[in-house]
């Protein structure tokens, strides 16, 4: 099931960019969980285009509706079906997409593969779906939060070649939002703002990268040997849009240290086992170890450049592509919640496989 992620907390996203509606249904989310649209909303709100003058000027309030799953405000225990409306559809900006393929987007490979696509923004291929990780991811968030005080935050680091300087402290949710970049750093922030404006006034686009860390995670997560926590990282990252690199703890940095002084050391800290370093990013042999979980996710610039680009028809004959729509000139500051989401997505299903495992049985000795 491709459109489905997780095993014990199992999401399955469905819509495309310009239909009628995109969502999710949640299977496996405990009953008599609190749960109301206000939750789910503030996380959309952060996610949904049009917020400032570096995102796409597509107008869509993104109102979460709860079919099915709550009632009198807590979950039953069955599905949860949530549904976002589209309203600011503009499918004939898309025309010239039907015959003309975009260069590095999906829009050859769905053809290839299915022999059928929607050209409509990028049908599911496009951004739009991760509506449904977002609102899914909240419900996540807020069983994290309520099991063990967990916190997930993420933030821009990097945009194009301007890069933020590293965060000793775990960031606030203030800081991060104070800036339409969500880059903690103020004199980086708008010196980034700034690079998104240039492109944009050229018709082009920029990339960048964003950091991820997550606080009061349980030692114990993550199921060796295929299910390793970073490897079910790396996948729920890396199965969003635009995304074109994973990397935890000292990443790539680590392979120029020596094991002596890569090595994170084991000390008491306020009476248990912790680390006196975090190179391993809060995850060694696949398991959490109760140290900060950190890792960043590499975005590519957006595909969709308004300037003409040399491509191909349908037919294989060569011709040039003059893209229309409304577009993101950066993907980045608007992909933070999604990040966050699809993490969120990942501790909880682990949680409860670990608890499962753990605490299900008790086996005489």
């Amino acid at each position: 099931m491709p459109n489905s992620f997780g095993k014990l907390f199992r999401i399955t996203t469905w819509g495309e960019s310009h239909g009628p509606a995109v969502g999710v249904v949640i299977d496996g989310c405990p009953p008599r969980l609190p749960l109301s649209t206000v939750e789910i909303q503030a996380d959309l709100d952060r996610r949904r285009p049009g917020q400032s003058d570096i995102t796409t000027p597509r107008k869509e309030d993104d109102k979460v509706e709860i079919l099915s799953g709550v009632f009198e405000g807590l979950t039953t225990g069955v599905p949860i079906s949530l549904a976002v409306r589209s309203s600011d559809q503009r499918p004939g900006a898309y025309d010239e997409m039907k015959e003309k393929y975009r260069p590095s987007h999906a829009d050859y490979t769905y053809q290839a593969k299915y022999g059928h696509r929607d050209h409509r923004g990028g049908g599911r291929s496009s951004a739009r779906e991760t509506v449904g990780r977002v609102a899914a991811g909240a419900v996540a968030r807020k069983i994290l939060q309520l099991a063990g005080g967990v916190e997930v935050r993420a933030f821009v680091t990097r945009i194009h070649d301007i890069a933020a300087p590293g965060f000793e402290n775990f960031p606030t949710l203030a800081e991060v939002e104070a800036s339409p970049v969500r880059c903690p750093h103020p004199d980086t922030a708008a010196r980034m703002v700034e690079r998104i404006k240039q492109a944009r006034s050229t018709g082009d686009s920029v990339g960048g990268v964003i950091e991820c860390r997550v606080r009061r995670v349980p030692v114990g997560l993550g199921e060796p040997v295929f299910d390793r926590l970073e490897a079910e990282l790396a996948k729920a990252m890396l199965s969003l849009p635009a995304t074109k690199g994973f990397e935890i703890g000292s990443g790539f940095a680590g392979t120029l240290l020596k094991g002596s002084e890569h090595n994170d050391v084991f000390i008491k800290r306020d009476g248990h086992i912790a680390t006196a370093t975090n190179h391993s990013g809060g995850v060694q042999g696949g398991i959490s170890n109760g140290e900060e979980i950190v890792f960043r996710v590499a975005f590519k610039p957006t595909a969709t450049i308004l300037q003409p680009q040399k491509t191909v028809d349908i037919h294989g004959a060569e011709t040039e592509l003059l893209a229309r729509g409304r577009h993101d000139p950066c993907v980045v500051p608007r992909a933070v919640v999604i990040v966050e989401a699809m993490t969120a997505l990942v501790l909880v299903d682990h949680w409860m496989r670990h608890h499962a495992q753990s605490q299900t049985f008790k086996f005489q000795s």
